[in-house]
């Protein structure tokens, strides 16, 4: 009796009448109408609907979904998607998901922002070697907001958040459940330092030359004498790679301020390129080898000839590898400093402009339109403009230009079957696009040397570009491959994301432009060509495993759609099973 008269009496304070049945809350909104069928029915109270609770409630509660779903709530009508796309719901959000974060950021929408930086955010890797070829995911530092760059080196991983802290991931020997002692790769971490700017380090693709490495970072400096109060000052640091200990410090004028550094050269004449905010190109020259001496020298900081000769030219980003630089700029020009003449020979096919005494001469590229990003090899390169086309130059002796043959190429080549890509990445021999489907799924694409499993699932390498047998995390955005292991980066900016215009109707039909280079035709009978030449190297195939091989590189170089190519490789692996003294093909990856 005492139960029910308080019940009672909270069912008056509250003025919800609770009947037999119990309460029915009404999930609809003015602007979706009234729910279908939501007549009252005999024996039932009147519905409630959900905007009679006070905002701060349904906010409260809605900020304990996980994202996923906070997402998906917030399409389902015009009253969910204003109540789960305000700031306080995603600030809840963001202090559950990283603690220890006590700024929101900037941007348009600071709290979404961080909120979506900390759950999209990973680092994933596969190994080539060993027994087991699966995906594995490293250790997540709590302190880190989102990921914005990574660097492997010979022992290790680096990773840089947004806030400027650098992460130093180690690889250790750990306890698996069974209770055997395993070597795993960045499963520890540990702050580096704070402060920081951009990193690098040696610029080959072998790891086992990155003994150190380079960041560039912003310190206060003590005031001196005459002056009032510490200044702020960028300068590069120079740590070891294997422990993490400071060697060597260079500060410069607090009037320069740089955004992006890159090495190039020998270790001995290592050259340190430095971006301004300006645009402008800064070099300096220092000597590994001498780094670990303990001793203080004053090193030149010149500017580079690409800003001398060109001072109308603001600098956007730069790119390099041990023998050559590339410079985009911010109308979308690309031009170029090779250093060897072997490798202007690679990319150029000539030696006709190289000038071995004047090396950092510029070259520009002639291209057909605004280039966005770029990714730079040993002897090749690759290039994606605004209408995301994908453009290939240099040597293409294993196929790493994806052009579907092994013929190098002098001049910017278009790929036509591959378009707006998210990530590209140009390694020694071998070439990797990260692209996304129609339904927002991710797959990553190889073409060039598949020596020591660095295309899984295809060995024998390609000579245009193929799905890879990876899964690829849903919010990937860059990539790196070494001589072991594959690395995906993992990071979802609502702010950032490359923006690609419609190809013009002009530039679809017609001839081709000048300056692409020798690309697919663009006639009707091209195609009908194509395939006639398909037929005539399936034929010239002696076994059946080997045209069965063959047609598979085939369906990987027409521009089909992703179902469509998953779908005539796993036929094609079915007939491989069905063959008599044929062994079974690689297994379809997950899509």
């Amino acid at each position: 009796m005492v139960r029910r008269s308080r019940r009672r009496r909270l069912q008056k304070f509250t003025g919800l009448c609770r009947q037999e049945e119990g309460l029915r809350v009404k999930r609809s909104c003015p602007s979706c109408g009234p729910e279908p069928g939501g007549e009252e029915k005999k024996g039932r109270g009147n519905p409630i609907s959900v905007q009679l609770f006070p905002p701060e409630l349904v906010e409260h509660i809605i900020s304990f979904l996980p994202v996923r779903d906070v997402v998906a709530l917030g399409q389902t009508c015009h009253y969910f998607r204003e109540v789960c796309d305000a700031e306080g719901v995603w600030r809840r959000i963001c202090r559950r998901l990283s603690p220890r974060l006590r700024e929101q950021g900037s941007g348009v929408r600071p709290w979404k922002r961080a909120a979506i930086l900390n759950y999209t955010k990973g680092l994933y890797f596969q190994a080539f070697g060993g027994r087991r070829r699966c995906l594995s995911k490293s250790v997540a530092p709590l302190l880190a907001h989102g990921y914005r760059r990574f660097l492997p080196t010979k022992d290790h991983v680096f990773i840089l958040d947004y806030t400027g802290t650098l992460f130093f991931l180690k690889n250790a020997l750990v306890s698996s459940t069974l209770g055997q002692i395993q070597w795993k790769r960045a499963c520890r971490y540990v702050v580096l330092c704070r402060g920081a700017k951009d990193f690098a380090s040696d610029p080959r693709c072998d790891t086992v030359y990155r003994k150190y490495l380079y960041v560039l970072a912003t310190r206060e400096q003590p005031a001196v004498v005459g002056t009032t109060g510490s200044r702020a000052c960028d300068c590069v640091e120079v740590y070891l790679q294997s422990s993490g200990q400071r060697v060597f410090k260079m500060t410069f004028h607090h009037s320069m301020s740089f955004k992006q550094i890159v090495l190039v050269g020998q270790e001995n004449q290592r050259a340190l390129l430095l971006l301004t905010e300006e645009g402008k190109i800064y070099s300096l020259v220092v000597n590994e080898t001498q780094l670990d001496q303990p001793r203080s020298y004053t090193v030149q900081l010149a500017l580079r000839k690409v800003s001398r000769c060109l001072p109308h030219l603001r600098v956007t980003r730069m790119a390099s590898n041990q023998s050559s630089t590339l410079y985009i700029t911010d109308q979308g020009g690309v031009y170029f400093e090779v250093h060897t003449p072997g490798v202007y020979r690679d990319l150029f096919g000539t030696l006709q402009a190289f000038d071995p005494l004047d090396q950092q001469m510029p070259l520009a590229l002639s291209l057909p339109a605004k280039i966005l990003f770029c990714a730079l090899g040993y002897n090749h390169l690759g290039l994606v403009d605004e209408f995301g086309r994908i453009f290939m130059q240099g040597n293409n002796r294993y196929g790493q230009l994806g052009t579907g043959d092994k013929m190098d190429r002098g001049e910017p080549t278009q790929v036509h079957y591959l378009q707006r890509p998210i990530a590209l990445w140009c390694g020694l021999n071998h070439s990797l696009v990260l692209s996304q489907g129609s339904d927002f799924s991710k797959e990553l694409l190889g073409c060039g040397c598949g020596a020591g499993g660095r295309l899984p699932g295809w060995p024998k390498g390609s000579a245009s570009f193929v799905k890879l047998h990876v899964k690829v995390p849903l919010c990937a955005c860059s990539l790196c491959s070494t001589r072991e292991c594959l690395y995906m980066l993992s990071s979802h900016d609502i702010e950032h994301h490359p923006t690609y215009r419609d190809l013009p109707a002009s530039r679809v039909v017609g001839t081709p432009e000048p300056g692409l280079g020798a690309g697919a035709p663009q006639d009707p009978g091209g195609a009908a060509r194509a395939c006639e030449e398909y037929l005539s190297q399936i034929h010239s195939c002696p076994t059946l495993q080997d045209r069965m091989e063959k047609m598979k590189e085939i369906v990987g170089w027409m521009p089909l759609m992703a179902a469509q190519k998953d779908f005539f490789w796993e036929a094609l692996d079915m007939l491989q099973r069905a063959a008599g003294g044929v062994g079974p093909g690689p297994a379809t990856p997950e899509s």
